[in-house]
């Protein structure tokens, strides 16, 4: 009986030794961990000589900063004897034309500057204008009237002929009304000797030729057959302005001034 007892006791005790020193193992590798991260948390203070950075700064006197900034503005002394020359600045948009710009100025006697008044733009005489256009336009209306009576005497004809002698002796000249001779009326050759009138009534197409004429027309003081060949020969000759408005034939006279040679 007492030799069980004693083995039962010995186990009991073993028992606990192990569980104590389990214990004791686990709560010093608890405390190792612990130890190892509070030390990994901490900085030390002061740190090692080889991580730490020394910077030095150099005090600069005031007399070495200013000769560094620069020197200092100093202050310009206006001689207001001396004239003085402002520009005058527009604020207005730009539209290209020229603006006015103050001439020199010059200072009062109180020291107050004195602009003298712009030169202002030279006034245009409008009446003047006016009378200029009022005397070209007269002058427009005038020739226009001029060529429209010149015209009107050419389409009515000319009584005593179109030539620039009128009806002088010894002058042939045309009657076509509406119609001009171009050039000059074709003189009559002739030899006899004869004075007198011999009158040619003419026909004459659109183009300005004559195709017909026959001399003894009213008028006609001269019955000399030589002569009214002579006026006739030289009126078929005659050539005048072209006329799209005419008649295909329109009729007129030439009139013949024949004198003694």
């Amino acid at each position: 009986m007492d030799y069980r007892r004693d083995n039962g006791t010995e186990a009991r005790t073993s028992k606990i030794t192990g569980i104590a020193v389990t214990v004791a193992v686990h709560a010093a590798l608890v405390a190792a961990a612990a130890f190892s991260d509070l030390g990994a948390l901490t900085t030390l203070y002061p740190p090692p000589q080889e991580q730490s950075m020394l910077i030095e700064f150099e005090e600069l006197k005031p007399e070495a900063i200013r000769e560094k900034a620069g020197r200092e503005p100093q202050a310009v002394e206006i001689d207001r004897s001396k004239p003085m020359n402002l520009v005058q600045q527009s604020q207005g948009q730009f539209t290209g034309k020229s603006q006015n710009v103050a001439k020199e100025a010059t200072l009062g006697p109180d020291g107050d500057v004195e602009v003298p008044e712009p030169v202002r733009e030279k006034e245009i005489d409008r009446r003047a204008l006016f009378h200029s256009a009022a005397n070209k336009s007269e002058q427009d209306t005038l020739a226009a009237q001029t060529s429209e009576k010149v015209s009107d005497k050419l389409k009515e004809g000319h009584a005593l002929g179109n030539t620039a002698k009128g009806n002088s002796q010894g002058e042939p000249n045309a009657r076509l009304k509406g119609r001009s001779v171009l050039g000059m009326l074709p003189s009559p050759s002739y030899s006899v000797q004869a004075e007198g009138t011999v009158v040619v009534d003419i026909w004459v197409d659109q183009y300005g030729n004559v195709t017909k004429a026959v001399a003894g027309a009213q008028g006609t003081t001269l019955t000399d057959a030589t002569i009214w060949a002579a006026a006739r020969s030289a009126a078929l000759k005659a050539h005048f302005n072209m006329s799209p408005d005419a008649p295909a034939l329109q009729q007129g006279t030439i009139t013949y001034n024949f004198k003694l040679k």
